[in-house]
């Protein structure tokens, strides 16, 4: 009987190395983490949503308007209105979107040394009633109003706080005024035009001041009211308004070095028409409905009225291509425009001398009251 010889260590079947035992592993494995990772994104999900209430709900006290406002019934809603000067032909001045009568103040003064000047809050902005309309028809109806107040006589700075005529003293506007000058700033410029389209024969001059007036470029729809929803939307904005740097930060870049650095008092101007009742509303409505213009055929009509017009742009406004102020120009029939040096978007706060100059100089070419 002979012994079978090997050259090495005999090995069976269960001695084979196999992967199967790895690979089934493998899979599981990642199921494993799969869920684990899912969980933890709904856990934090959960807690943000948590937080993200809580916070809304501390910080859901809404402001009052500040006391001593001026207000004049314009169709169904009370608008806000500053007026400053008591002599001279009207000017009305029209802010764009975000900002209130009160952005123009450092240029209304300038300007009130020979001209009545009045400067409005549009629907959704500043402290005008809220009823959730803020698009180009309303607010350019809205303006119109505001020019019947001001021809009949009903605004008048004696009586802080409602909306009846004024007596016949100085301060008080009378029936029979000269048509006014209208300034439309930056989305303001489609407001001004609109009214002046419907209503040539009411107004006296036009200037657009670092707007366009056209329905697309800057008054495109923001996609930014797609990215959130409640309760997050008002997380972000009310943690921005309550943030000073937020707001500086915004007004820097917009208004540029020429412009005086914000004061504690000068960030709540900014931010509590806001914080009142609707406020929140009106800036989701804006991002939805984008900021308002005018059709490029519709607004050249403007060029056919035989009324004064004008066109100024600061000469470092980003909102705008270079080529906007003298294309806007020749789109309504005005001269060529006026470029502010070193002026920025905010060019009433920026620049006011200039932007007084400019009105003055454009209320000199109007016809004289008949």
């Amino acid at each position: 009987m002979t012994e079978a010889r090997t050259g090495g260590p005999v090995t069976t079947g269960t001695d084979v190395p196999t992967s199967t035992g790895a690979s089934t592993r493998r899979p599981g494995t990642v199921r494993r983490w799969s869920r684990r990772i899912a969980l933890g994104v709904a856990v934090l999900f959960l807690a943000g949503t948590v937080a993200s209430w809580a916070y809304n709900a501390a910080t859901d006290r809404r402001e009052s308007p500040p006391p001593g406002l001026r207000y004049v019934q314009t169709g169904d809603i009370r608008t806000r209105y500053v007026q400053w000067g008591t002599a001279g032909s009207p000017v009305v001045l029209v802010h764009g979107a975000f900002e209130s009568a009160d952005t123009w103040e450092p240029t209304a003064r300038l300007l009130a040394s020979g001209h009545r000047v009045y400067a409005l809050d549009l629907a959704g902005f500043g402290y005008t009633q809220r009823d959730g309309h803020y698009g180009r028809d309303y607010q350019a109806r809205q303006l119109l109003a505001f020019l019947a107040a001001l021809e009949s006589g009903r605004l008048g700075l004696d009586r802080p706080g409602t909306d009846r005529p004024g007596t016949d003293r100085p301060g008080t506007d009378r029936p029979g005024s000269d048509r006014p000058l209208l300034v439309g700033h930056s989305s303001g410029a489609a407001i001004v035009a609109e009214a002046t389209l419907r209503a040539p024969e009411r107004v006296g001059a036009l200037m657009l001041l670092d707007g366009d007036a056209l329905a697309t470029g800057a008054g495109a729809r923001s996609p930014v009211r797609h990215l959130f929803i409640d309760p997050y939307r008002t997380t972000l904005l009310r943690a921005a308004l309550r943030s000073d740097a937020i707001i500086r930060d915004v007004y820097q870049q917009q208004c540029g070095p020429a412009c005086p650095r914000l004061t504690a008092q000068g960030v709540a101007v900014w931010r509590r028409p806001f914080q009142v009742a609707g406020g929140e509303q009106s800036v989701w409505a804006m991002l939805d409905q984008g900021v308002p213009g005018i059709e490029p055929d519709r607004l050249a009509r403007l060029a056919r009225l035989p009324l004064p017009k004008a066109v100024v742009f600061g000469a470092e406004d980003t909102v705008f291509d270079a080529g906007t102020p003298q294309q806007t120009a020749a789109r309504i029939g005005a001269p060529a425009p006026a470029v502010v040096p070193g002026a920025h978007h905010l060019i009433m706060i920026g620049a006011p001398d200039a932007v007084a100059g400019a009105v003055g100089a454009l209320a000199a070419r109007m016809s004289p009251p008949g």
